[in-house]
């Protein structure tokens, strides 16, 4: 095989994982919008459904690491596609978190199902949904162009995604000492606002690896941080902690 026919089956080799990584991550910011929309109606079915398709997150993500590790061995890339396929086996691995995360807030939706929650806390999970849910949105999209500015400008507004998890916190704290009986149904909604604020630090990681590929340059300022919750979350539980993929 001459050498322009390599470097042609090459070209396809990197433009197969980059359709996969769009693939994936189109999956994963539909999961999440569905797990969103099964939290606001309290609608179990609609969950179910969510935690199932989490599963074809996860195949992506096997897919997309095996192709990686054979284009390495195989082709064994340099510079620019070597940072292409790196940056896609990191990208590929927190969009698996985020179908964890966004399948975490599907399974509360189960337990909540019979619950009603006060209006003004459901219209802040809701506005911090929406608030993730166009981060992730957008961080595709400078993904897919290869627009390490648009990619700066989303991890500065995870800062956003911090403070309104920090106002719902604050929130959930004083319904649940001036009524002690919403404490289980606070909790719950607690964990879904904290599984929204993980995914937004991923979204930042997501960020920061398109920025690595468009240009080459790691960032070395420390990323912007807003969690005034650290240290006053209870362990999570079992379901709220990532699988790493293989979990139902």
């Amino acid at each position: 095989m001459t050498e322009s026919h390599i470097i042609k089956a090459f070209d396809r080799d990197l433009a197969e994982l980059d359709e996969k990584i769009v693939k994936m991550g189109k999956l994963a910011e539909k999961t999440l919008d569905g797990a969103l929309r099964a939290l606001r109606k309290r609608d179990p079915e609609l969950a179910g459904a969510i935690i199932l398709r989490d599963r074809e997150i996860d195949q992506l993500d096997m897919e997309i690491e095996d192709r990686a590790i054979s284009l390495i061995a195989l082709r064994q890339p340099m510079a620019n596609d070597l940072r292409s396929v790196i940056a896609a086996l990191k990208i590929a691995s927190d969009l698996e978190r985020i179908g964890d995360l966004a399948k975490n807030i599907a399974r509360r939706v189960i337990t909540l199902a019979d619950s009603k929650p006060p209006k003004p806390l459901k219209k802040g999970l809701k506005r911090m949904g929406k608030q993730v849910i166009g981060q992730l949105h957008d961080i595709l999209e400078a993904y897919r162009t290869r627009d390490a500015q648009k990619a700066l400008e989303v991890r500065e507004r995870d800062e956003d995604i911090d403070e309104a998890y920090n106002a719902l916190f604050r929130e959930l704290l004083t319904y649940m000492m001036e009524d002690p009986r919403t404490i289980g149904l606070c909790t719950h909604l607690l964990f879904g606002a904290r599984n929204l604020e993980r995914i937004g630090d991923h979204i930042t990681n997501i960020a920061e690896n398109i920025v690595y590929l468009a240009t080459g340059e790691r960032l070395e300022q420390a990323r912007p941080k807003s969690d005034a919750t650290a240290g006053m979350m209870p362990p999570p539980a079992v379901e709220d902690t990532p699988d790493g993929g293989n979990g139902e």
